[in-house]
């Protein structure tokens, strides 16, 4: 079998003999009449009236030998079949054709349309021309790119192959179009917020650090989509707002993690979580109908009907049910001695990580859909205090196959109590918890100034995975890769 290497300098030979020939192995124009797509629905009309088309696109696959071939050929809008008959073609381009052209190769092609005996829309080619003249082969048809790496090292092809992944992005394109129709149907304006932050406000994780030349400073990606802008926003008289946008963060890779992501938050001024919790479970039942036509999924090792009822379950109550531990009364060392017990690593040993890494160990049990509600305040130091019970807050999550796939509270808008929490994250964070909240003493500045009761909701594209049973990473377009060594 011929090397990489050696495919390529055949090509390249083929590239000489086309120029030869006349023709441009690297066109910057293409004459079509009709994509494929456009060829296939009028077919009944154009091959009845034997009118000329002319069609464009990569070659996938070349059968027969002599003096006919077939080939098929994609657009992007679909896939045709060629027909290359000698006598139908000019001897010259017959011979050229067949001396030539490879998979891979982009080509147009002018003709009349019919259907063979086994009924396969055709077209019968009087013309080509090389469009586009491909240095590496496609991969092998029916294995494509098997290595993984590989796969995501060379997304163009792995795409290109396999009719499943382009059927994916498609979805993925969907689904984030029927948010962004079903925010704006409800009334929210769509905007943007910085991507680069002097703080990492909004979320709880390790961000990425870049330098800002100009102010001579150090500076964050964000972490999540804007959450102190937009609340500045409430505060500057918008009732409703939300942002479709990239969020990164600077933590390990699973099948629910990844790096650079894509998140939508929204801020509803004179609504509280409640509310959001009605508006949300819409807005994903609503995407689950219109992108997807079913409620029900399957993945991680669970079955979830997003049309069914929608329970909701207490933070406190749950993880004591489960494992015994009361997370506002237990100790420290109870919660570690639990932990020991349960076999889970945790990380640091504040109160905050310790009753965090507990209820994900809690979490991982419930198939959903639920509503998680009243957080510890201690793990939500954006979020309104519960007026019964001062330890508690506002908060929900929407939880899905042992996961949390969206995250919404009663925004606090005490400046005094937002202060206080802030300086318990810098404890924090002084101590060395690296995914402890950053402080931003700005933020409480505009509290201060007076931002109305608001709720604030955000979910990204973890929720996308899981309805298409795949790990995050697969839903990537281009994920990233080290370079190779």
């Amino acid at each position: 079998m011929a090397s990489l290497e050696e495919l390529k300098q055949t090509r390249i030979a083929k590239i000489e003999k086309l120029k030869e020939a006349g023709m441009n192995p690297f066109s910057s124009s293409s004459f079509r009449t009709h994509t494929i797509s456009e060829a296939v629905t009028g077919f009944p009309l154009l091959s009845e009236s034997s009118q000329s088309v002319t069609l464009s696109g990569r070659i996938m696959i070349i059968r027969g030998q002599g003096a006919i071939m077939f080939f098929n050929f994609t657009d992007g809008t679909g896939t045709f079949q060629a027909l290359v008959k000698k006598g139908e073609l000019d001897d010259n381009l017959f011979s050229l054709f067949t001396q030539t052209i490879d998979n891979a190769d982009f080509i147009e092609v002018t003709g009349t349309l019919f259907l063979t005996k086994t009924n396969e829309k055709t077209i019968l080619v009087k013309n080509w021309r090389i469009l586009t003249k491909a240095l590496a082969p496609l991969p092998d048809k029916w294995h494509g790119l098997q290595d993984i790496e590989e796969r995501f090292r060379k997304r163009y092809l792995d795409i290109l192959t396999t009719s499943e992944l382009q059927d994916l992005f498609i979805k993925k394109s969907r689904f984030w179009e029927v948010t962004r129709s079903f925010m704006k149907d409800h009334g929210f304006l769509e905007v943007e917020t910085p991507t680069l932050e002097i703080t990492t406000g909004g979320a709880e994780a390790n961000p990425f650090k870049t330098y800002h030349k100009d102010f001579d400073i150090d500076i964050f990606l964000r972490i999540s989509i804007g959450e102190l802008w937009q609340k500045r926003l409430m505060a500057a008289g918008f009732p409703k707002t939300f942002e479709i946008g990239r969020a990164y963060r600077n933590e390990g890779t699973s099948a629910d993690h990844i790096q650079e992501f894509t998140n939508m938050e929204f801020y509803w001024a004179y609504a509280n979580y409640k509310d959001g919790m009605k508006l949300t479970q819409d807005l994903y039942q609503t995407i689950a109908k219109e992108v997807f036509g079913t409620t029900v999924f399957s993945t991680r090792g669970h079955t979830f009907d997003l049309g069914s009822d929608w329970p909701i379950v207490d933070y406190q109550t749950e993880v004591l049910r489960q494992t015994g531990i009361d997370v506002l009364r237990s100790s420290d060392q109870d919660m570690k001695s639990k932990l020991d017990e349960l076999d889970v690593k945790y990380e640091g040993d504040n109160r905050e990580r310790l009753m965090d890494t507990l209820w994900k160990y809690c979490r991982k049990n419930i198939a959903g859909p639920v509503f998680l509600v009243h957080h510890p305040k201690l793990v939500s130091p954006l979020s309104k205090s519960c007026t019964d019970n001062p330890e508690l807050t506002e908060r929900f999550q929407i939880i899905i196959a042992g996961s949390e796939v969206g995250n919404g509270f009663s925004e606090l808008n005490d400046p005094i109590d937002q202060r206080a929490r802030f300086e318990l994250q810098q404890k924090l964070i002084d101590k060395g918890d690296e995914e402890a909240m950053q402080p931003e003493w700005e933020f409480v500045e505009m509290l201060e100034h007076g931002m109305p009761p608001t709720c604030g909701f955000g979910f990204g594209e973890r929720l996308f995975s899981f309805m298409v049973d795949k790990p995050i990473r697969e839903t990537q377009l281009f994920p990233l890769m080290k370079p190779r060594e």
